[in-house]
């Protein structure tokens, strides 16, 4: 049953009103409020384990940290233009870097996304951070700092837009158990993608309503300029392989196309982009399939292959599909476009790497609890709701355990001193 909430209004084929404006992205509750800074000497801190808000201008935006020597720290930045926002060249986006005091990039930054010339405006996400490495910069317990760099070309929107800054802290390894090596290849060849019948499920407005899947078929439905978030839980040890398939629309013109028609990315743990690609769309089926993540590996963030380096941790990882806005010019925009996204996630996991404390509260681990939220399709708030729920339950069933023993004692008491009575009686 909590597969099926929410489903109805983005099932493919139900319409919406001419013009109705495409769903915000939904920042995550409890986000604090933060005003960053046009330079350091101004930068305001920033705390592990924390989700910010910010309105990002054209240019770079400064926030401090203050770090131990004994963590991996990821800092993200999520854009989020407004829905048909000027973007005038392929290399706007977003950059974020962790640098010393003396101005040197971490290991571990910079990240940077772009939106790709005519890929139009939608939410992208790229992280930096302070990666623990031998005999590397960055190592010391100190005062660090943030640069978070939008780029915009001349003609593009420069209007300040709305970001989220998620700090995550990935414990470091025990003392002498840190491997250095990282593979030089993975198993790259795609999986042969499930064909089970489709199971509707509406994805998310960002990472923090992500619709939860599994391995499996999914179907929802996208507008013109509308992105749809997932998340995927991958554990140690394992791959994740996506295709995304988009079927006829109703179109408006017989001969028409939109070149970044289709835009599929997968994002990390730490909401760092692992994998974009994209393909045209004229209306007529349309699919991409994505190659498959490298194992999940601890080593790999060693690597100098940039997707190989970044399937580093265990955790929820994210898909985002993208209907170009340009497909708007060809087709009835009230009515979403079909999507099938097909799922793998190859091989068995392995044990988690010797961390010193558990990663689990940064969301660098796969929990039961996170397994039964894809198997429910579940949005984080939701399953949130559900575990409390559990608890609720659990606390109700114990205690009437607890009352039932009770009374059952008390009975065995009542009978205990009948019988007695009774002996009495006859002696």
């Amino acid at each position: 049953m909590a597969a099926a909430l929410g489903l109805v209004a983005a099932l493919p084929g139900v319409g919406y009103a001419a013009g109705e404006p495409l769903p915000s992205y939904r920042p995550a509750p409890g986000a604090q409020k933060v005003q960053g800074a046009a330079s350091t000497a101004d930068a305001p801190q920033l705390e592990p384990g924390r989700v910010y808000t910010d309105a990002l201008p054209a240019g770079e935006r400064f926030y401090r940290l203050n770090l131990d020597d004994r963590s991996t720290v990821y800092v993200s930045a999520v854009l989020q233009p407004s829905p048909g926002a000027k973007i005038d060249s392929g290399g706007d986006g977003v950059e974020v870097s962790v640098m010393t005091t003396a101005g040197r990039d971490c290991p571990g930054s910079p990240g940077r996304t772009v939106f790709g010339y005519g890929g139009g405006a939608r939410p992208i996400g790229a992280a930096g951070g302070r990666l623990l490495k031998e005999d590397a910069d960055c190592q010391q317990a100190g005062v660090y700092y943030v640069k978070v760099t939008r780029e915009a070309a001349k003609g593009s929107d420069r209007t300040p837009w709305p970001v989220e800054l998620k700090v995550s802290r990935e414990p470091g390894l025990r003392t002498g158990s840190a491997p250095l090596a990282a593979p030089s290849s993975w198993p790259s060849a795609p999986p042969v993608p499930p064909g089970s019948q489709a199971v509707p499920r509406e994805g998310g407005t960002g990472f923090n309503d992500a619709r939860a899947l599994g391995a499996g078929v999914w179907r929802d439905g996208l507008r013109p300029g509308q992105t749809r978030f997932y998340r995927v839980p991958v554990d140690w040890g394992q791959q994740l392989a996506v295709s995304a398939e988009l079927a006829a629309a109703k179109r408006t013109k017989e001969y028409a196309s939109a070149s970044k028609g289709l835009m599929v990315s997968v994002y990390t743990p730490y909401r760092g982009l692992l994998e974009d690609e994209d393909g045209s769309y004229d209306g007529k089926q349309a699919g991409l399939t994505l190659p498959p993540t490298a194992p999940v590996a601890y080593e790999n963030r060693f690597a100098s292959d940039g997707a190989l380096r970044s399937a580093r941790v265990a955790g929820w990882y994210y898909v985002a599909v993208t209907l170009g806005e340009k497909v708007a010019e060809f087709t009835e925009d009230a009515t979403p476009v079909p999507l099938t996204l097909r799922l793998n996630v190859e091989n068995r996991a392995v044990p988690a790497p010797p961390y010193t404390e558990s990663p689990a509260a940064q969301g660098f681990a796969v929990r039961e609890d996170d397994r039964a939220a894809a198997r429910d399709g579940l949005t984080e708030p939701e399953a949130l709701a559900a575990a409390d729920r559990r608890r609720t339950m659990g606390g109700v069933a114990a205690g009437g355990f607890g009352t039932g023993t009770v009374l059952l004692l008390v009975l065995g008491g009542w009978l205990l001193l009948a019988r007695r009575g009774r002996g009495g009686r006859s002696a």
